[in-house]
C-alpha cells in the first residue's frame, strides 16, 4: 500500500485517534471528566450535583470501581471525585493524579453533598449532563456520542458553548472515514506499513497494557479470572486468555494504572493486544512481526465494532476477540483469506454475548472471546468454516461483519432496554 494513499493515511489517523490512554473504565471516567469540567466553569466546589445519564451510561457505571475513590462504585463516586480532584484538561485521564488530600475528603464530601441521579431520555446511547450548583449559581456540561465530546457548556448567566449532538469534538474535515476499513486493506496496510508511523502508538499499548495485566496477576482484583485461568494450565492458549482477563480484573476493580484503549474501551484495547503479545513471545516473532499483528488486531476490532457503535447490548469483547484471533493467525503466517475466515468463524460463535455493564465478569467474557478468536483460526486450519446461510453468516467477510454489526446496533436494541431496566428499576 502506498504511504501517500488515502487509505494508508486514514488508517494511521484512525490508530492515532483510537489508541489513546485512559485511566479507569471509560464510562465513569467520562462522567468524572464531565463533572470536572462543570466544576471548573462554576469556579468553586459545588454543594449540589445533578447527573442525568443515558441508560447505557448508567449500566456501565453502576457496578465498576472508580479509581482513586477508596474502592467506591457508581455514578455518585465518579461525579464526586471528578468535582473534587479531577483535572478538567486531562480528558480520559481526568482522575489519574488526584491529590491525596482530595481522596481523603471524598467520604465527607459524599456525605454532605446532595447528588441527584436521573435517567436521561436521549436518542444517543452515550449521553450525560452534569449540573453543579453553589448558592444561586450553576454550571452545566453535556457530553454525547463519544466519551470526551462536549456538546454544551452553560451557566445561569449564558450559554458558553453549544454544538449539534452529532458533531464530534474534532472538525468534520479532520475525522477519518471508518468506512474505508476492510479486511483486505487492513491486511495490506499491516504488511506494508512504515512502522515509524505507528510504532510509538503500539509501543505505548504494549507497555501500558502489559503492566496492568501483570498487576492483575500480582494482586487481588474482583473474581481474579486471570489467576483462575492460570491454575487450569500454563499452555500458550491459556496464558493468552489469562493475560487479557487479568488486565480486566484490575481495571474493573479500581486499579490506578492507565491502559491504551480501542474503540473507546479499555477492555477492548486489552483484548485486542494482550493475547497477541503473548503469542508473539511464545513464537519468538520479533518486534516487527508483533507490530504488524497488532495493527491487524486493533484495526479488525475497530472495523467489526464500527457499525455497532460505542455502546450497545452487544459485548465489545466479541469484536476484540475476533481481532485478536486475526492477529494471532497473522503471527502464524496467515494471509488475508485465513484472517477473513478466522474473523467470520469467531463472530459466528460468540456474537450472542450481552453487555450488562462494566464489572468483574467482563474479564471472564474477555477470556471467552479470546478463546473463540483462537478457535476461529484453528477451525480454518483444520479445513472447517461456517458458510453463507449458517445463521447470520453471509458470503464474504465484509457482508458478515455488516450483518453482525446490524445485530448489535439494531437487533439488540430491545435487549439493551431490558438489560437497563433489569439493572436499574427491577426490585
Amino acid at each position: 500500500m502506498e504511504r501517500n494513499s488515502i487509505i494508508y493515511e486514514t488508517y494511521v489517523k484512525i490508530l492515532r485517534r483510537e489508541l489513546i490512554c485512559a485511566m479507569g473504565c471509560t464510562e465513569p471516567i467520562a462522567l468524572a471528566y464531565c463533572a470536572a469540567k462543570a466544576r471548573s466553569v462554576l469556579g468553586c466546589l459545588p454543594e449540589h450535583i445533578r447527573v442525568e445519564a443515558s441508560g447505557n451510561i448508567i449500566k456501565n457505571v453502576k457496578s465498576v470501581v472508580v479509581p482513586n475513590t477508596g474502592g467506591r462504585r457508581g455514578i455518585a463516586a465518579a461525579a464526586a471525585i471528578g468535582v473534587l480532584g479531577g483535572d478538567e484538561n486531562a480528558k480520559l485521564q481526568v482522575i489519574s493524579n488526584v491529590p491525596d488530600q482530595m481522596k481523603e475528603r471524598l467520604g465527607d464530601y459524599l456525605d454532605r453533598t446532595r447528588i441527584e441521579i436521573q435517567a436521561l431520555e436521549s436518542d444517543c446511547l452515550l449521553d450525560m449532563i452534569v449540573t453543579v450548583y453553589k448558592d444561586t449559581s450553576w454550571a452545566r456540561v453535556r457530553i454525547a456520542n463519544e466519551h470526551t465530546n462536549i456538546v454544551l457548556i452553560e451557566t445561569d448567566e449564558k450559554v458558553l458553548f453549544r454544538k449539534d449532538l452529532n458533531e464530534s469534538d474534532e472538525k468534520q474535515e479532520d475525522l477519518p472515514d471508518y468506512n474505508l476499513l476492510t479486511v483486505r486493506d487492513i491486511y495490506d496496510f499491516a504488511c506494508t506499513c512504515d512502522l515509524k508511523d505507528v510504532s510509538p502508538i503500539l509501543d505505548r499499548q504494549i507497555a501500558l497494557n502489559t503492566a496492568i495485566s501483570q498487576e492483575g496477576f500480582l494482586h487481588d482484583y474482583g473474581a481474579n479470572i486471570g489467576k483462575v485461568l492460570l491454575k487450569t494450565g500454563n499452555d500458550i492458549r491459556t496464558r493468552a486468555k489469562a493475560s487479557a482477563a487479568a488486565g480486566s480484573d484490575a481495571r474493573m476493580n479500581g486499579c490506578e494504572l492507565p491502559v491504551v484503549i480501542c474503540s473507546g474501551s479499555g477492555n477492548q484495547g486489552m483484548t485486542a493486544s494482550l493475547p497477541v503479545i503473548e503469542y508473539a513471545k511464545e513464537l519468538g516473532s520479533g518486534r516487527e512481526k508483533l507490530y504488524r499483528a497488532l495493527l491487524i488486531s486493533n484495526l479488525v476490532t475497530l472495523h467489526a465494532k464500527n457499525d455497532i457503535g460505542r455502546l450497545s447490548a452487544y459485548c465489545g469483547a466479541v469484536s476484540a476477540g475476533a481481532g485478536a484471533g486475526a492477529g494471532i493467525a497473522f503471527l502464524y503466517g496467515g494471509d488475508e483469506t485465513v484472517l477473513s475466515h478466522t474473523i467470520v468463524n469467531a463472530l459466528a460463535i460468540s456474537s450472542g454475548i450481552v453487555c450488562d455493564g462494566a464489572k468483574s465478569s467482563c474479564a471472564a467474557k474477555i477470556a471467552t472471546a479470546v478463546d473463540t478468536g483462537i478457535f476461529g483460526y484453528e477451525m480454518f486450519q483444520n479445513g472447517q468454516q461456517f458458510y453463507d446461510g449458517d445463521g447470520l453468516v453471509l458470503k464474504g467477510v465484509e457482508n458478515s461483519i455488516r450483518n453482525f454489526g446490524r445485530l448489535g446496533r439494531v437487533g439488540m436494541r430491545e435487549t439493551d432496554r431490558e438489560i437497563i431496566f433489569m439493572m436499574t428499576e427491577q426490585k
